[in-house]
């Protein structure tokens, strides 16, 4: 009959840590909006969690700390996916308008170029901040945080 050896503690990964506001009577301002409202916020670059704070500390830097409500955006996993879902939403605007622009006036090769280049860079920098928001909000709602190791 073998025994077990118990695996120590410090070999174990940390589990992902999952914010709560406090919910005391003095921070009730700080819960966790519904899923919807996240999203708007976040989209609008605002804090998901109270929508009055600045989201970005620059282009695309996550403020470390929200200063009105504390919630810790800079914990939230948002790495590869708001470049992901930029690409899919310009590509859905773009690719289509090409095709039907080929379609009923077949463009010389150089005149697409001219076009849907600028086009696709100026949507995709514009698009990126805001998607990025809201993925922020849909991982703040979801408790996608940083675990210990990674914070």
């Amino acid at each position: 009959m073998t025994h077990a050896t118990p695996i120590p503690a410090s070999s174990l990964q940390a589990a992902p840590i999952r914010w709560q506001p406090d919910r005391t009577a003095a921070q009730m301002s700080t819960a966790l909006p519904p899923l919807g409202t996240a999203l708007a916020r976040g989209f609008a670059m605002k804090c998901p969690c109270c929508g009055q704070a600045p989201l970005f500390a620059g282009y695309l830097t996550v403020t470390p700390v929200c200063k009105v409500c504390d919630a810790p955006l800079g914990q939230v996993r948002a790495d590869d996916a708001p470049p992901y879902f930029t690409i899919v939403a310009v590509g859905h605007v773009v690719v289509p308008a090409m095709l039907v622009v080929e379609k009923a006036y077949e463009p010389a090769l150089w005149a697409h170029a001219l076009m849907w280049l600028p086009l696709t860079l100026g949507l995709s920098l514009l698009l990126l901040r805001p998607i990025k928001g809201a993925t922020v909000g849909l991982m703040m709602k979801l408790g996608m945080m940083k675990s210990g190791d990674e914070a």
